[in-house]
């Protein structure tokens, strides 16, 4: 069973396109503990569109199935077509400029931008740039069967470029709102951009029953998880399980910027 759903990743990420993808079973048995995933460290594979790189899969406290990696695309082109999936979506844009579809939405969106896609939408992507383009994708499945009704009430799917947020002074930095909100997957769930000036900490080691994932957009950090300190360079994602003690701190000469969000 295992070798045949990587058969079946590697496939997509070749090109041939699965106009709907289902959540892998065995996946769901592997646990995922909390651990920073650097960029430099995540296994490439490449195709005639681009370049996938493999981060995490699995399930979590809160969540059923989650999967992560990225996609890298050249200018003007897509990793493939538009499809549909029985997960919701996250899409995190890391750099370039990245043409975002889903049903008669249609966005251009730059870094730092978000796509959240509710399960079962069409949706597809592609570079709309003149050099290569980077995103972040996050597919997940909550233990329950999903709730489009409840995600369509508390707003449906967004696209939310940089540009629509505002930077809010927080006296060690900036923190910039994106959403905080029930979802068709998740009871609640919010997300923000921190910026943290040169030497200061997000906060004391703390915990929270939600579970967490931080992507560091800009600059290099040290987080603290559970005690341990580990380097979290610029590209890397965190992920955080339900009550593991975790702060961040900023190593650069400069301020950093990381995205940071949480759900139940």
């Amino acid at each position: 069973m295992k070798p045949l759903i990587k058969t079946l990743i590697y496939s997509a990420a070749a090109g041939v396109f699965i106009a709907s993808l289902t959540t892998p079973a065995f996946s769901q048995e592997i646990k995922l503990v909390s651990k920073v995933y650097t960029w430099d460290e995540l296994p490439v594979e490449t195709s005639k569109n681009g370049e996938r790189r493999q981060i995490a899969e699995g399930s979590t406290d809160h969540l059923k199935y989650l999967e992560l990696h990225t996609t890298s695309v050249g200018a003007g082109m897509a990793f493939h077509a538009p499809h549909t999936h029985d997960d919701e979506e996250l899409v995190i844009i890391k750099e370039g400029q990245v043409n975002v579809t889903v049903g008669s939405q249609s966005k251009v969106m730059g870094p730092g931008s978000i796509a959240l896609i509710q399960a079962g939408e069409e949706h597809g992507m592609a570079n709309a740039g003149t050099t290569p383009a980077t995103y972040y994708i996050m597919r997940y499945h909550d233990k329950e069967a999903h709730d489009i009704a409840r995600g369509e009430t508390n707003g449906g799917t967004m696209l939310i470029s940089y540009s629509d947020t505002e930077a809010k002074p927080t006296g060690k930095g900036t923190r910039r709102n994106y959403f905080d909100r029930p979802t068709s997957a998740t009871e609640n769930f919010e997300m923000h951009v921190t910026s943290l000036n040169k030497g200061e900490d997000s906060h004391a080691p703390h915990t929270h029953f939600v579970e967490e994932i931080i992507v560091i957009m800009k600059g290099d950090t040290q987080m603290h998880i559970d005690g341990q300190l580990v380097d979290a360079p610029q590209g890397s994602l965190v992920y955080l399980g339900s009550n593991v003690p975790h702060a961040l701190k900023n190593l650069t000469d400069g301020s950093c910027e990381y995205f940071a969000f949480q759900w139940k």
